[in-house]
């Protein structure tokens, strides 16, 4: 009898090692946890594991992005204003400092970008693009994937969520220094009370669409810039996961008051992001993580059933 529950705390001990492998590998969960972005501040390294930066030979940083697979990225279309045009493109995961060196970093050129049919420009909607690496990356504690919503995640108005990237302090103003990846928090906006705002402008029309959502604050001061473009904006849900609730995609100025962050709705684009990559689960819709979590316990009952029962 000895050996039998001997041998059923060991199974006990697998299945609790195996939540914690499958909570290990699951979207949205840092590796490294804690016990520029407009007003912002530097983030810890490995707090975003999923930021990626995209650059060109010629221009060198030109928008963020984030993964989603081990090979797919997801940023905006306006990144990619020729899509065809993959080789003088790089992709870099798992990097913190965009003007120094890096230790956890890999580089990945891509092998074609896809962009939702109907595309003209950010204002017309229809900002994202997704990136399919050359080569994949590798996980680590310093690069993980972030959750996509599935069509019926609710991102309410009021609730605090962050924005990152590598892009202007300010107006036309660089992130100076080694440039540590910067992060602010910023509250979701109704659709409602963002049209509202944009509405006090009197120089340019803007239309929020139904793929858009806005973040900010209506006094300004905390923003994303030009170089967020692409980036994630993502929540932290109730279980702590974190999920991408949309895109950097356009603002008037940066920071501005009245003038708060667009971002394509990525709740908008479940069809395409599906379509486009078939094994992509969707937070909210048979999370792999829970299914992770249900295959493990099934199997451990089992092989403990089994060994009582003897």
């Amino acid at each position: 009898m000895a050996e039998v529950w001997k041998s059923a705390f060991l199974i006990v001990t697998w299945v609790i090692s195996g939540f914690s492998l499958a909570s290990a590998q699951g979207c949205g969960r840092p590796p490294v946890a804690e016990n520029r972005i407009v007003g912002g501040s530097d983030a810890t390294e490995g707090k975003w594991p999923w930021q990626v930066d995209i650059q060109t030979s010629a221009n060198g940083h030109i928008c963020g992005g984030s993964l989603i697979t081990a090979d797919w990225v997801l940023s905006a279309a306006h990144c990619f204003p020729n899509p065809s045009d993959l080789s003088s493109h790089t992709i870099y995961a798992g990097r913190y400092q965009v003007n120094s060196y890096n230790s956890h970093e890999s580089s990945h050129e891509l092998r074609r970008v896809v962009i939702p049919d109907g595309y003209t420009e950010p204002h017309g909607g229809l900002d994202v693009a997704l990136v399919q690496l050359a080569t994949p990356v590798t996980w680590s504690d310093y690069v993980h994937p972030v959750c996509l919503p599935a069509s019926g995640t609710l991102f309410p108005s009021g609730m605090l969520c962050y924005v990152t990237g590598w892009g202007n302090i300010r107006d036309n103003v660089p992130l100076q220094g080694a440039g540590k990846l910067q992060e602010v928090e910023v509250p979701i906006l109704s659709q409602s009370f963002c049209q509202e705002m944009y509405n006090l402008n009197q120089k340019e029309t803007i239309d929020i669409l139904h793929d858009m959502i806005c973040a900010g604050y209506q006094k300004g001061g905390k923003d994303s810039c030009q170089g967020d473009s692409g980036g994630p904006l993502v929540c932290q849900m109730v279980n702590g996961t974190w999920v991408q609730a949309g895109v950097v995609s356009f603002g008037l100025g940066c920071a501005h008051q009245n003038q708060p962050g667009v971002y394509a709705r990525l709740t908008s684009f479940s069809s395409f992001l599906h379509r486009t990559v078939p094994e992509l689960q969707l937070y909210g819709r048979g999370d792999h993580v829970c299914a992770g979590h249900t295959l493990v316990l099934f199997s451990g009952l089992l092989a403990l059933l089994h060994i009582l029962n003897r």
